[in-house]
């Protein structure tokens, strides 16, 4: 038993289920009738007229309507939707036990403690018949749901059936009129009557308590005080006793037949729920509760659930669980319907039967895992008792006939839940809750121990999630090792990505979405429950609820795509489709209009043009959404969206956008004039707007401050007089400071009162020259005033230019979606260079921005921190991009012909895409941004390109490049220096296809290299810094394919000598006491020998080899560099001496050690530990120099380079343009 909603109340002692909507009524003992929508698990109304239990309840099946009947004989007649009663039904004279509507006719039956029954019609409201008969409580009556019958069970002890078919005749034959004529209890003048008995059943001990028809067979079902429950048959001419089901041991209460299976449920005031099997007439099922007492029950009429009513509220459920088990791989769907697996092709939509599954489990198959590699399924059945759940192991028959599948043999074994972990292997949980690894033929191949686990679930070859009670397991299985955690309770499902990157867990009301390794990415938690999941292909989990399709995002957005009649469980979403399965298991396709999670989806990940795009094309409305852009920093494209001038303007405003002025113009609402004054002088330096604002809100203390910063004296003087016609002598005051009007101030002074004050004044501002002296302002005998000596006088300075425009602004491309919105296709010069990318984003300021001055440049003092990465953090986007502005128009003064000085406006010209740039535009090579001061990029070029991880031997490098890259001189001696930009391609590019000049020319690095040729020959091994030439490389611009072979077989020889004078200067450095450290250096004189050398250089070489294992009594190798150096022909005399030690050799050619030394092997060197590493042997090599390495060095930095990662898998060396086509 299913348990999917209880309430607690009163006592419940009727029910109904609605039969569309997920609604079912309880009428209670208090006289409540509560209705509830057991989905969503909400009490959606309570209807209270009653007086006293209401024991009968039922819900029309078309109309808006239900019927209930109470201990107060009445019977009313609500309507659901008006939410009240509709009218009262009058006329038994005891407690109301049932009432149902007829499922065609406009009748209402009733059965009452007055032993009679009545038919009642709900559109005339009048009793239209009167059953009488039994001569005790009719505890219950039905009509029969397709024929003309009425079932009726009594107190005193039996069950009636009764025959209405009269009735029908003469209520809806069309020339029946009502006869007054006729007596109430239906006997008509001339002896028919409207109700028969058609059969009375006798049988049961006690009081009978309820009685029911089969939906569609001939039968009865009866439950009584005798405790048993009686099935009936019945036919035209008799009825008769069937069978008894015997079990409960106390009254029973409600006894029904199930309307799809062959069951029988029935429930009683033993506190126990029963489940009769009808052809065998034996219990399956008992369910019990521990205090209280069953009183009814109730069937859905379409869905596979029953409600029961006991004392302490009401419970609905289900029997056994309707999710199909399915499993899905690539573009097929398997899943379990009626005994047989079957497989559906999402793509041409063929549904077969594949095999016949072998009976003998009473319960559904619970979860299937498929194998494609095997064509293999594991099919697990769980049992009301979980230690005697099974699996079964099939493999699934070739070709298979579809009309006539096969039924192939299974292995069955015990075990709660079956997995595949790797082609021919599968894990299971056994009872003890360890797992078992077996393999296909179900024998066991080994046992791993494992952490509390209650579930396991499929997670990819070799591994399982393990459930316990509050979190999921990532197992290793092969290494026996938790890999990974997270907190969740009760998963019940887990849904893989198609590429296993990202999986959703399934609780009953949440769902965890985490990456491969198990780390949360985001949580949603549901009221109603979670039923099932599937992955879109753009990575958006599409989940359904008991009653919506929903998506989810893993950045944590979740929404509604649709909402749903009935629960499916989703099996595959493409596109515009949902595929699914059904409650009856059968494959449905729905369609869901993804555009909203698509919108959020580009927006998270930058995919703009793609958001404009449905911005203009879809119908995207709704708060919701105008909300999130808000809250994701897109008010603009908001603002696209929105029609209702207050959230126009709220949006406006944030946005900078002048718009908000109309908006608050159509507004004209005092709030939104403060608002906007606040806004607009801190964005914009608007001030005429906010002037108007001011002006608008009578805001005269901001307006005379306003009027003095922007030095507009005229304006501060009216300002003047309208605080004095106001009578505000603080404002008055106010302005006359403001305005140094010293007189005026003396006069407000003197009017007020304040005469002492008038005096000091006057005084200390002299107002006693010129014959106007302050001594009419006191009277000297009573009073003086002593004026300071030393004070200082309150004036104003004098405003050096009126600020009668706005402040000037520079112009600024807009945001992208403020320009493409407003614009729609409008766009000039400007609009075709600015690529969105390049304006302060990504390519600049992101991750290290680089300080720039006026132009955009890298101060080339700052450029590198100690690594050389970028230093300039916190000093603002790369190009000195200010926030998106725009240019205000002018307000009160009309606009005369464009450009005209009338304007008033100053706009300054547009400022270009500076030549640096555009060079980092344009080029691919390093060199090309380390010109242009962009070091950033340039060092993720290089990174890219060749593996440089340690820039710090560059730095010098980068300083001196970016320092070529431009031309300083002196203009106008107050002004900064001007700065000019010399090109490479000046004679063919214009500036939009600009690259810079470069300093460093291949030919350089070919004569620096004869120097170091030079130095190695006269033994000075500090050459070997000489020979790092090879972190200029990547630093040239070559023009053709020759050019770009020469700079790599440079490499190489820089290569070849660094390592092998780098081994030399190792060897000199080693002590020569033991045997062993004399061996190690003769092998590494003999290394040196197999470097690629020029020939002088190889001569000395193989002498200080040849002399070392002479010395060694290593002759037969002696002889071999002795032969090796006359081939190079040296000096006579250095060839004379060789010879007379190749025939010493040749006397006794042996070698007396063994050396770690094979000259016939080909072998390279490695670059760190100075040994030989043989052809077939694993190697890492350096990308930028091609040195080789052990691998144990992989990941270190480079030996020969000083700066690139070994084994690092790069791009490749780029130094032409040509390498880019």
């Amino acid at each position: 038993m299913l348990t999917k909603f209880e309430t607690k109340s009163a006592r419940v002692k009727g029910l109904s289920f609605h039969p569309k909507r997920p609604w079912v009524l309880s009428s209670l003992h208090n006289g409540v009738i509560q209705l509830w929508d057991y989905r969503m698990c909400t009490l959606i109304d309570k209807f209270d007229e009653h007086d006293g239990p209401v024991r009968g309840i039922d819900f029309h099946k078309q109309q808006p309507l239900f019927v209930s009947g109470g201990d107060d004989y009445k019977i009313k007649v609500w309507n659901y939707k008006l939410r009240r009663c509709l009218f009262t039904l009058l006329g038994h004279l005891d407690y109301i036990r049932t009432t149902f509507f007829h499922h065609e006719y406009p009748w209402i039956l009733s059965a009452s403690d007055d032993q009679t029954i009545r038919v009642w019609n709900w559109q005339s409201r009048t009793c239209v018949c009167v059953l009488t008969g039994h001569n005790h409580y009719v505890m219950c009556a039905q009509f029969h749901p397709s024929e003309d019958l009425v079932v009726s069970a009594s107190l005193d002890q039996t069950v009636r059936v009764w025959d209405i078919s009269g009735l029908r005749k003469k209520n809806l034959s069309p020339g029946a009129v009502e006869s007054d004529v006729r007596g109430i209890t239906g006997v008509d003048l001339f002896g028919t009557t409207d109700a028969v008995v058609k059969h009375v059943l006798e049988g049961h001990d006690r009081g009978v308590n309820w009685a029911a028809f089969h939906p569609s067979m001939p039968l009865i079902v009866s439950g009584a005080d005798d405790r048993q429950v009686k099935i009936w048959r019945m036919n035209e001419s008799k009825a008769w006793e069937v069978d008894t089901c015997r079990g409960h041991y106390n009254n029973v209460s409600c006894a029904v037949f199930h309307p799809r299976q062959e069951l029988i449920l029935s429930n009683s005031e033993d506190k126990s729920i029963r489940v009769w099997d009808m052809s065998k007439r034996t219990g399956v099922q008992t369910f019990r509760r521990d205090h209280d007492r069953f009183w009814v029950l109730a069937a859905h009429p379409n869905l596979n659930l029953f409600a029961a009513g006991h004392d302490g509220g009401m419970l609905v459920f289900k029997l056994e669980r309707e999710r199909p088990a399915l499993a899905v791989h690539g573009n097929s769907l398997f899943y379990v319907k009626d005994r047989f697996l079957r497989q559906l092709d999402f793509g041409s939509s063929r549904d077969v039967a594949v095999m016949q599954l072998r009976s003998g489990s009473k319960f559904p198959v619970f979860s299937m895992s498929y194998n494609p590699a095997e064509n293999s399924v594991l099919l697990c059945t769980r049992a009301s008792n979980l230690e005697n759940s099974t699996y079964d192991l099939y493999s699934i028959p070739k070709d298979a006939d579809s009309q006539n599948p096969d039924a192939p043999e299974g292995k069955r074994s015990s075990g709660l839940t079956a997995v595949w972990v790797a082609r021919n292997r599968f894990a299971v949980l056994d009872r003890m809750h360890s797992i078992l690894i077996k393999n296909l033929k179900n024998e066991i191949t080994k046992k791993v121990p494992v952490p509390n686990c209650d579930e396991i679930f499929y997670a990819g070859t070799g591994n399982l999630l393990l459930r316990d009670s509050d979190s999921i397991t990532l197992f290793d299985v092969q290494q026996k090792r938790t890999l990974a955690s997270v907190k969740i309770s009760k998963v019940k499902y887990v849904i893989w990505s198609a590429d296993m990157s990202h999986v959703a867990l399934l609780a009953k009301h949440a769902i965890l979405i985490c990456n491969r390794k198990l780390e949360s990415l985001c949580q949603i938690h549901e009221n109603i429950r979670v039923k099932s999941g599937a992955w879109d292909e753009s990575g958006v989990f599409i989940y359904t609820t008991s009653n919506h399709i929903k998506y989810a995002v893993t950045s944590g957005d979740h929404g509604i795509i649709r909402t749903l009649d009935l629960p499916i469980y989703v099996t595959r979403v493409k596109g515009n489709n949902v595929y699914c399965l059904d409650r009856e298991c059968r494959p449905r396709v729905l369609t869901i209009d993804p555009t909203e999670f698509r919108f959020k989806l580009a927006l998270i990940n930058r995919k703009y043009d793609e958001v404009l795009h449905m911005v203009r094309n879809a119908k995207l409305v709704g708060q919701s959404i105008i909300a999130y852009l808000q809250r994701k920093g897109y008010p603009e494209v908001a603002l696209h969206f929105v029609k209702d001038e207050k959230t126009r303007f709220s949006l406006a405003l944030e946005c900078g956008n002048i718009e908000s002025l109309e908006a608050a113009k159509a507004l004209d609402d005092k709030g939104c004039w403060e608002k906007l004054g606040e806004v607009c002088p801190a964005a914009q330096g608007n001030h005429q707007v906010v002037e108007m604002c001011y002006q608008r809100t009578k805001n005269f203390d901001r307006l005379s401050f306003l009027y003095l910063i922007t030095g507009n004296l005229e304006k501060l003087r009216k300002m003047m007089k309208i605080a004095e016609i106001r009578k505000d002598m603080s404002g008055h005051y106010q302005n006359a400071l403001y305005l140094g009007d010293v007189a005026e101030r003396v006069r407000i002074l003197r009017n007020c009162g304040q005469k002492s004050l008038a005096f000091l004044t006057a005084a200390t501002h002299g107002l006693d020259e010129g014959g106007r002296e302050p001594a009419g302002i006191l009277d000297p005998e009573k009073e003086t005033i002593r004026v300071d000596p030393e004070a200082r006088l309150l004036q104003p300075p004098a405003p050096v230019l009126p600020l009668d425009t706005n402040w000037p602004l520079l112009t600024v491309s807009k945001g992208f979606f403020e320009g493409s919105i407003a614009g729609k296709g409008k766009g000039g010069a400007l609009a075709a260079d600015i690529d969105i990318d390049t304006v302060g984003t990504e390519g600049w300021g992101e991750d290290a921005e680089l300080q720039l001055d006026e132009d955009g440049f890298v101060d080339a003092g700052e450029g590198f921190g100690e690594e050389g990465t970028g230093k300039g953090q916190e000093e603002g986007g790369g190009w000195e991009v200010e926030e998106d502005l725009d240019l205000p128009p002018e307000l009160d003064v009309p606009a005369g012909p464009a450009g005209s000085a009338e304007d008033g406006f100053f706009v300054p010209p547009t400022k270009g895409t500076s030549p640096a740039q555009v060079w980092c535009n344009n080029s691919q090579l390093p060199v090309d941004h380390i010109l242009a001061g962009s070091f950033e990029t340039a060092m993720r070029l290089l990174h890219d390109q060749v593996g440089v991880t340690n820039f710090g031997p560059y730095k010098q490098l980068f300083l001196q490049t970016f320092s070529r890259g431009r031309t300083t001189f002196q203009a106008l001696p107050s002004l900064p220096a001007m700065y000019g930009f010399p090109h490479r391609n000046w004679k063919e590019a214009g500036l939009k296809n600009a690259l810079p000049a470069v300093g460093l020319k291949l030919n350089d690095l070919i004569q620096r290299l004869q120097l170091c040729y030079q130095l190695t020959t006269a033994g000075k091994f500090e050459a070997v810094e000489k020979f790092r030439l090879i972190l200029h490389v990547p630093l040239l611009v070559v023009d053709n394919k020759q050019e770009i072979a020469e700079a790599q077989q440079l490499v190489a020889i820089c290569r070849e000598y660094i390592v092998g004078l780098s081994m030399e200067i190792e060897r000199k450095k080693l002590p020569k006491e033991t045997l062993e450290q004399q061996k190690r250096i003769c092998e590494m004189a003999a290394y040196f020998t197999h470097s690629n050398l020029q020939p002088v250089h190889m001569i000395l070489v193989l002498r200080t080899a040849l002399n070392l294992f002479f010395k060694l009594k290593n002759f037969k190798s002696a002889a071999t560099f002795a032969r090796r150096l006359l081939e190079l022909g040296p000096k006579p005399e250095v060839a004379q001496q060789t010879r007379k030690i190749l025939a010493a050799c040749e006397k006794n050619p042996v070698d007396s050690h063994q050396l770690n030394y094979d000259q016939h092997n080909p072998f390279d060197i490695c670059a760190a530990s100075y040994r030989p590493i043989y052809r077939g042997k694993a190697v890492e090599k350096c990308p930028l120099s091609g040195a080789c390495y052990s691998p144990e060095f992989r990941g270190q930095i480079c030996r020969v380079t000083t700066v690139t990662e070994i084994g690092k898998d790069v791009l490749g060396l780029r130094i032409s343009p040509l390498q880019f086509r």
